[in-house]
């Protein structure tokens, strides 16, 4: 029987946080290995007075936070762990959490060992003791890469490239966070299902990781009429009307030039309608992969 290293700790894959441009509200990642426990964080911690929201997405728990600081009256059972402090300092994002017994120990050296903590302080955990840590992640901004018409009638397939890309980009400072294919409207000049991809990351370099993805892309693409968009910031929603008006019907170019400042056309082919329409989709699955009739 091989023997186990930790048996009572279980260490999460990954943890990275996004900023608002304020640096008011954060968006915290936890990648998790364990199903069970990531169900029982989420149950718990939302009960935390500075969480707005928890939703699960793939293998992770995402975090809508405000920064502050708050009193948690922890009870067993009823509220065990949650979030106390979250704090936005320059290049780093600062988390602590709290937890009584096992949760103590998720609240503490399960976190503070994770791949993309910076630096933290923890406290010992286990049995009925309260615990907790306090991490320090590198201060990231959201990066949604938009892509569309990369292939042809023989050969190709957009959503394969968008993700065997967004693997190769990423680094210790652009995580790759999330993949989501947007079904449009189908026009006539489609290839063959009209669907378009955004790929999300949380970085410390955009410039470099933008780059990286429109060098892969142009090496790749089958196409002549290839898309490409970046969305640099916390909330794509300005975008939401433009990627709406994409799945109920046909959108002309024109329209791309009174969308926010904040988006980027990196290529100008005739895929880059749908490929900033994919944007405001991400993580939204139900509703990006809907096809929608036309008539609202």
């Amino acid at each position: 029987m091989e023997k186990l290293s930790e048996p009572y700790t279980i260490q999460y894959p990954q943890i990275v946080a996004v900023a608002d441009e304020s640096g008011e509200r954060v968006e915290l990642i936890e990648f998790f290995d364990c199903l069970g426990g990531a169900m029982w964080v989420k149950r718990h911690y939302a009960q935390s007075p500075l969480v707005h929201s928890i939703r699960t997405v793939g293998a992770t728990n995402r975090y809508i936070l405000q920064v502050g600081d708050a009193d948690l009256a922890l009870e067993g059972s009823i509220f065990p762990a949650g979030i106390a402090a979250v704090a936005v300092d320059g290049g780093e994002i600062a988390i602590s959490y709290r937890g009584l017994g096992g949760g103590g120990v998720g609240a503490s050296i399960c976190r503070a060992s994770a791949p993309g903590v910076a630096r933290y302080q923890c406290d010992p955990a286990g049995g009925g003791r309260l615990a907790g840590s306090t991490i320090w992640l590198p201060h990231r901004e959201r990066v949604i890469i938009g892509i569309d018409d990369t292939d042809t009638p023989e050969e190709g397939a957009t959503w394969t490239l968008a993700h065997n890309i967004a693997r190769a980009v990423e680094t210790e400072h652009s995580r790759y966070l999330s993949h989501t294919i947007v079904q449009l409207y189908p026009v006539p000049y489609r290839t063959k299902n009209c669907v378009s991809i955004a790929c999300e990351f949380a970085t410390s370099d955009a410039d470099e990781l933008i780059r990286s993805y429109h060098d892969y892309l142009e090496e790749y693409t089958l196409s002549d009429e290839t898309g490409m968009a970046a969305w640099r910031g916390f909330d794509p929603s300005p975008l939401e009307e433009f990627g709406r008006r994409v799945k109920l019907g046909e959108v002309s170019f024109n329209e791309l030039a009174a969308l926010d400042d904040r988006l980027s056309i990196i290529m100008d082919g005739r895929g880059v309608i749908g490929a900033v329409a994919a944007i405001p989709f991400y993580t939204r699955f139900e509703e990006a992969l809907a096809l929608w009739s036309g008539s609202g």
